[in-house]
């Protein structure tokens, strides 16, 4: 997707860029806050470098074996971070620029409520990365259950992909069914989310071998 974006007349590739762009913005805004900026500095940089990287001369220097989304962002963010001045890369607000949905109007309110510990900025920004990632699978999964018409059996059963179920039994009362068929209902969704989460996966990594090791990694940071 990024060496499409390089080329110009690409069909559809800036704006498969901006959706990922939009859908992991907030962890680099972790990663800004981390590095001891305020509030606004962090909003501006972080909209200052969307910006710049919506450019397409801006993508020359991703580098190919650095296959994974995660890892070009950090990297291109450091290093416009530490080439752009503290005006010039205020950008303020875009400059009346609005290329992509970035809810940078609750980033803050959404930073206040992470926790208070001693992680590094790299090591929060890719915690908070993979949190998105199993947020945006979740989504995905939700949505499907809601196209089916089954909104109300992912409300009961999704609550199980987090360990914050209620009890089969219960489940089984209000279904109407039975503990068992629960039981197998919540080892399906289970067995789809693993799927979702693959899927979201493939969609920020430059190749197919690699899912397996960043589900792992992805899961084990969290």
């Amino acid at each position: 997707m990024i060496r499409s974006a390089r080329a110009k007349g690409e069909p559809g590739s800036a704006e498969a860029l901006a959706g990922l762009c939009e859908a992991y913005w907030y962890p680099l805004y972790v990663f800004v806050r981390r590095m001891g900026r305020d509030p606004e500095d962090a909003r501006d940089l972080t909209q200052g470098y969307f910006l710049r990287l919506m450019e397409k001369d801006y993508l020359d220097d991703v580098r190919e074996e650095a296959g994974k989304f995660r890892s070009f962002l950090l990297a291109s963010l450091k290093h416009y971070m530490a080439n752009v001045r503290r005006d010039a890369a205020a950008i303020k607000r875009g400059g009346g620029q609005q290329v992509m949905s970035l809810d940078l109007d609750t980033a803050e309110d959404r930073y206040r409520l992470e926790p208070i510990d001693d992680q590094t900025p790299d090591r929060a920004y890719e915690r908070r990365w993979a949190m998105a990632v199993i947020e945006r699978a979740q989504a995905r999964l939700r949505d499907e259950f809601e196209a089916a018409g089954k909104s109300r059996h992912y409300a009961l059963l999704g609550a199980h992909l987090s360990g914050a179920g209620r009890p089969y039994v219960e489940i089984a009362e209000e279904l109407e069914t039975s503990e068992a068929a629960v039981k197998m209902s919540v080892s399906r969704i289970r067995r789809q989310f693993g799927k979702t989460l693959r899927d979201e996966i493939a969609d920020t990594i430059d190749d197919p071998g690699e899912i397996d090791a960043e589900v792992k990694y992805l899961l084990r940071i969290v």
